[in-house]
């Protein structure tokens, strides 16, 4: 992801487009960036918050695997800068997410709901964020938590699916970039909202656009639809 992101900088695909090298020195780097964007791992997380909220400069995350304890981190970085967390910074997923908020929504809980989602063979968590993204978007739609109503890695004699479940499924292999459906299955009928990431450059140039969005706002939590407007 940072070389497909330094790309897109080096094509000034944005208006606010520009690379700042600063070497190993994540303080030197922060200091001269106008935002930061963070596609590194959990274990960094604390250290990239700390370095850009003492900058008072805007951070962008794309990393996924976090936990409560990251999200903790964020929001005390969010009191004093403009932090915007996503499991996927590309513009069509983020918009299959309202999409798919608003089918769940207007669909109610006769229709059941499974995520199914495939990444190349070297993705080390699964369901993916972009995946847990999705079925928090459905969860919403219909009122309820995702982390209550989640099944998933079904094998053996499991039983019937539990009514109102939100289903994942992960597929590894080869070098797929990010597919990802959301399927609706009600009686008789089905709707497949789909997407699928043919190169990391989507993912890049999202992330170029949040990251310039947040220049100039007021401290706080933001999200992709922020972004869109949505």
């Amino acid at each position: 992801m940072g070389q497909a992101i330094a790309a897109v900088l080096e094509n000034g695909a944005h208006e606010h487009a520009g690379g700042v090298d600063a070497g190993d020195d994540l303080s030197a780097l922060a200091a001269a960036a106008q935002s930061l964007v963070d596609f590194s791992s959990p274990a960094a997380l604390e250290a990239n918050c700390t370095a850009a909220a003492k900058a008072g400069v805007p951070l962008l995350i794309g990393t996924t695997g976090l936990e409560q304890v990251h999200h903790a981190i964020i929001d005390e970085a969010a009191k004093s800068i403009p932090v915007l967390q996503t499991g996927n910074t590309s513009l069509g997923v983020n918009l299959l997410c309202h999409l798919a908020h608003r089918a769940a929504e207007t669909l109610g809980e006769d229709w059941d709901i499974e995520i199914l989602e495939m990444h190349h063979r070297a993705k080390v968590d699964a369901p993916s964020g972009t995946a847990l993204l999705l079925g928090m978007a459905a969860a919403e739609g219909r009122g309820i938590k995702l982390s209550d109503h989640s099944e998933r890695g079904r094998d053996g004699i499991t039983g019937a699916r539990e009514e109102g479940a939100i289903g994942f499924a992960s597929l590894r292999g080869g070098t797929v970039a990010g597919d990802h459906s959301v399927i609706l299955a009600g009686e008789e009928e089905r709707i497949t909202l789909s997407h699928s990431a043919e190169n990391r450059a989507i993912f890049a140039r999202g992330a170029v656009k949040a990251a310039s969005w947040l220049i100039g706002r007021e401290p706080g939590r933001y999200t992709m639809n922020d972004v869109l407007g949505l």
